[in-house]
């Protein structure tokens, strides 16, 4: 796990060397372990190292092939790299280290941008191919590892994080107001763009090549991977299904052990982090997990239960882990702000700043760490989302009703009217959803559109989480590893009906995302979602934990945002200096805050978003 980051004169110009060592200084925390550069006359390509895997010199990187024509920066983990190391070998390559990165280099050697199809891991790396003068760049599957990515004149860069390309001359800092307005829709950017203007996040499941005659407005973007959610014809028995689930899991769990460090885990409570907790410390004793909590005096309804900490440390206690908490208080959020917003570096999904802390908490222990993200999202975790759109008359009438969910933060109606200093937006964010659906194939069945849905939620919700949780951990030089997103257990996911999923999919309910007690509203016997994966995590939790209803990681924003921290929003919001107003209106957007100050409406979500966007600007322009 590592800080990649780079740059290419299409002019021929020289690289400068001290350009390269402040953009590989600012990823400083994603590897405290070591530097290393690389240079041929028009291109730079630099590294920070998190030693995980071989820890001696032999792991340096950028790392440069045999014959010196290939060189490589970057940031992962492949966890087959044993499997493909012996097969390369069979083939002839011979290896210095034992590395993953050495082999990811020779994989590419052998068989080009087919490689990726054959790693199973996180990743995202920069090759230089001195034969084609080519440089080489691809990010894994699922949107684990962040590659952002700039033209900028005669200049293309390159980074794992977007700070780094700030630290180029040619790189200015705009505001882009289209992801501006797509963030303030989806509380998400679902295109490639960033908040600075030119500066791109390639996909999820892509590679690019880029040499001296590239373009800007000619990319050579591929992918080779997508999600393909659909109902599988396999007609296995529910204990086939239920044991080979079984067996994937804790294959991937296993795959995922494999560290030169100390690994731990983070332990929220919930089913996905238990269940990858109890795998795993059967096999790793003493093994250290890390919860965050919350102090609930100030809290109501729903709220009340956001403190997951007695099943986390039940769960401890059942697994002999080395136990670790950390309990967030209103005053937290304020005080954390100015670090949090420049390590994320720009609004993404959800009220991320406990994980900023618990990743703290971690990294004071741990180099690796274990998480569940993504088995909401393969195993069909947020019901009250999928039946919203499950009975439809046709593709565009799911459209609308999805659309109309995914609407966060500012509807439609509204958009206008807040964005006025803007001229009205530019953009069409229909447009936008419609396109994270690549060629859909025509639903006919209830199921066909809850398959759409996981596939618009991993796409969007999942790859946002992602990049939020990469950003937040290696904040603190802490590498995060995510077993419900091994190839294997997620191709079975993919494949698994529906009804392994959800129970009672002829059943269907209307809930705001917003409202207070949602999910006390949902039918219990959803037990939120997870069918399957529930009945076999019961071979390792308690029933409590298993048939417990889905809770978010999140503070009592609700209730703090009305109380403890009302003079921190006030100060913040309202206040002549805010930055926002320069792009927002000023009477709308308080008007939209007083609604939730007030009692009114829940507009928790919309309150931390203009929080983040100030702090934003205030950090970075």
């Amino acid at each position: 796990m590592c800080g990649i980051t780079g740059y290419l004169n299409l002019d021929g110009a020289p690289a400068s060397p001290v350009t390269l060592r402040r953009m590989t200084d600012s990823l400083a925390h994603r590897g405290p372990d070591g530097e290393g550069f690389y240079f041929d006359n028009f291109l730079a390509m630099g590294h920070r190292r998190l030693a995980i895997l071989d820890l001696t010199p032999a792991g340096h990187q950028p790392m440069r092939s045999p014959d010196g024509q290939a060189i490589i920066a970057y940031n992962g983990e492949i966890y087959n790299f044993r499997e493909l190391r012996k097969e390369l070998e069979e083939l002839g390559h011979a290896f210095r280290s034992v590395s993953d990165t050495e082999v990811l280099l020779h994989a590419y050697l052998e068989w080009g941008e087919h490689c990726m199809l054959r790693f199973n891991g996180m990743f995202a790396f920069a090759i230089w191919d001195k034969r084609r003068q080519e440089l080489f760049l691809a990010r894994d599957r699922y949107g684990i590892k962040p590659l952002y990515y700039a033209f900028f004149g005669s200049v293309f860069l390159f980074a794992s994080e977007q700070k780094a390309l700030l630290e180029h001359e040619a790189v200015a800092r705009e505001l882009d107001t289209d992801a501006l307005v797509e963030y303030f829709t989806f509380q998400n950017i679902f295109t490639d763009k960033t908040f600075f203007r030119g500066i791109r996040l390639l996909p999820a499941g892509c590679c690019m090549r880029v040499g001296p005659d590239a373009r800007p407005d000619v990319l050579r973007i591929q992918r080779y991977w997508d999600w393909n959610f659909k109902e599988s014809r396999d007609r296995a028995e529910p204990q086939e299904r239920l044991a080979e689930i079984d067996r994937l899991f804790r294959q991937a769990v296993h795959r995922q052990l494999v560290s030169d460090v100390e690994l731990g885990s983070f332990l929220s409570g919930g089913i996905d982090s238990g269940g990858v907790t109890a795998v795993a410390a059967a096999a790793l004793p003493n093994m250290k997990t890390f919860c965050c909590g919350f102090d609930l005096h100030s809290a109501s309804g729903l709220e009340l239960g956001m403190d997951e900490r007695d099943n986390a440390e039940l769960l401890s206690y059942l697994y002999k882990t080395e136990h670790y908490e950390i309990v967030l208080k209103s005053g937290d959020m304020e005080r954390i702000m100015p670090a949090y917003t420049r390590h994320l570096e720009e609004p993404r999904v959800g009220q991320s700043y406990p994980n900023f802390y618990v990743s703290r908490l971690a990294g004071k222990f741990v180099k690796v760490c274990l998480a569940g993200t993504g088995g909401d999202e393969i195993f069909g975790g947020y019901p009250w989302r999928y039946y919203r759109a499950a009975s439809n008359k046709n593709l565009a009438d799911y459209f609308d009703k999805y659309y109309a969910f995914w609407q966060r933060l500012i509807p439609n109606q509204l958009i206008k009217k807040v964005f006025a200093p803007l001229n009205g937006p530019q953009i069409w964010t229909r447009d936008i959803f419609e396109q994270v659906y690549t060629a859909p194939h025509m639903p006919e069945s209830p199921e066909d559109y809850i398959n759409l849905s996981l596939y618009f939620e991993a796409k969007t919700f999942l790859h946002g989480l992602l990049v939020v949780e990469d950003k937040l951990a290696m904040a603190h030089g802490l590498e995060v590893r995510v077993p419900f997103l091994d190839n294997d257990l997620v191709d079975f996911a993919c494949r698994l009906p529906v009804a392994f999923k959800l129970k009672n999919i002829n059943e269907f309910t209307k809930l705001d995302e917003n409202i207070l007690r949602k999910r006390e509203q949902y039918f219990s016997s959803s037990s939120g979602g997870k069918h399957l994966l529930r009945q076999m995590l019961e071979k390792y939790l308690p029933q409590q934990i298993t048939a417990g209803a889905k809770r978010g990681f999140s503070a009592p924003d609700a209730s703090w945002f009305r109380g403890e921290s009302i003079a921190f929003i006030r100060r913040l919001l309202f206040s002549s200096e805010a930055r926002l107003y320069a792009y927002m209106d000023r009477r709308t957007v308080q008007e939209l805050v007083m609604e939730h100050l007030e009692g009114k409406v829940n507009r928790r979500l919309l309150v931390w978003s203009l929080i983040n966007f100030e702090w934003w600007l205030r950090t970075f322009l």
